[in-house]
């Protein structure tokens, strides 16, 4: 009997030991986050460039939409003639100069919509800190234009400002929402309801979550987050890539599978 029951429990601690490893590696799943940023009082125009021009190719994720010529304007070639984003920026909006404008783009994309696209920009103020929207904005000056964004632009990594930013870096920071494990907190911290109506909130660019749960598994669900291109909903396709991919690494585990739970039991 007794050898039975140590081979009971053997069993309950193996399966409880391999679902706790796979918990913990959830959220690294293929998820890129941009780097955090350390811009000094002393930060030069190129070096706000070089900044953006990685965050615009890389973790930023803005290749995936803009540049197609479909889904979003192209920024750094000729868009309908007027040239890169840089030598057009400053003639979008009355009353907004290049600088201003292309910081509402990146914080408010809604605020001014070009004609001819669909509101599918999420809020990057979501996702990124104050000196990653900067250096957007600078890299993005460059193309054809005048970077003036300077360091006064910039809240100190110590101000207000940027204890009120998400969490951006990927390290140790509380995730989304202060590391709230409120689903409901977690899901407007994110932006998802730019994109994805759930109950009474939110847009309808994406599909609707409201009652997800009934079209989807947890399992599912949680690829969708981690991985958002590999299963697109139909109807849906000609926004692949619009979702960002770094929530794997955002959220934290509990925020994770916080939000799987409450997304799967909707139905």
């Amino acid at each position: 009997m007794w050898a039975t029951n140590l081979r009971i429990i053997g069993i309950v601690l193996g399966t409880l030991a391999l679902y706790t490893l796979i918990a913990n590696k959830i959220p690294q799943v293929q998820s890129e986050v941009p780097h955090a940023l350390t811009l000094g009082a002393n930060v030069t125009p190129e070096q706000l460039v070089a900044a953006g021009d990685q965050l615009y190719h890389g973790a930023g994720g803005c290749t995936a939409c803009h540049g197609l010529g479909t889904r979003a304007p192209n920024l750094l070639t000729d868009e309908k003639g007027l040239g890169p984003i840089g030598a057009r920026c400053g003639k979008r909006e009355a009353g907004k100069d290049c600088k201003a404008y292309l910081y509402e783009s990146l914080t408010s994309p809604r605020a001014y919509v070009v004609s001819g696209y669909e509101p599918i920009m999420p809020e990057m103020g979501r996702i990124l800190s104050p000196q990653q929207i900067w250096a957007l904005v600078a890299f993005l000056e460059s193309q054809s234009g005048t970077v003036d964004v300077t360091a006064s632009d910039i809240p100190a990594a110590s101000g207000p400002a940027a204890s009120a930013a998400p969490a951006a870096s990927g390290g140790g920071g509380p995730g989304i929402a202060g590391g709230s494990t409120e689903p409901m907190t977690i899901i407007r911290g994110a932006g998802c309801t730019g994109c994805h109506k759930v109950g009474t909130e939110g847009g309808a660019i994406g599909p609707n979550l409201t009652h997800v749960g009934s079209r989807l598994s947890a399992a599912l669900i949680r690829e969708c987050i981690l991985k958002p291109d590999t299963r697109v909903a139909k109807g849906y396709e000609k926004f692949v890539g619009v979702m960002p991919k770094m929530f794997g690494n955002q959220l934290t585990g509990a925020q994770l599978e916080a939000l799987v739970q409450f997304l799967s039991s909707q139905k």
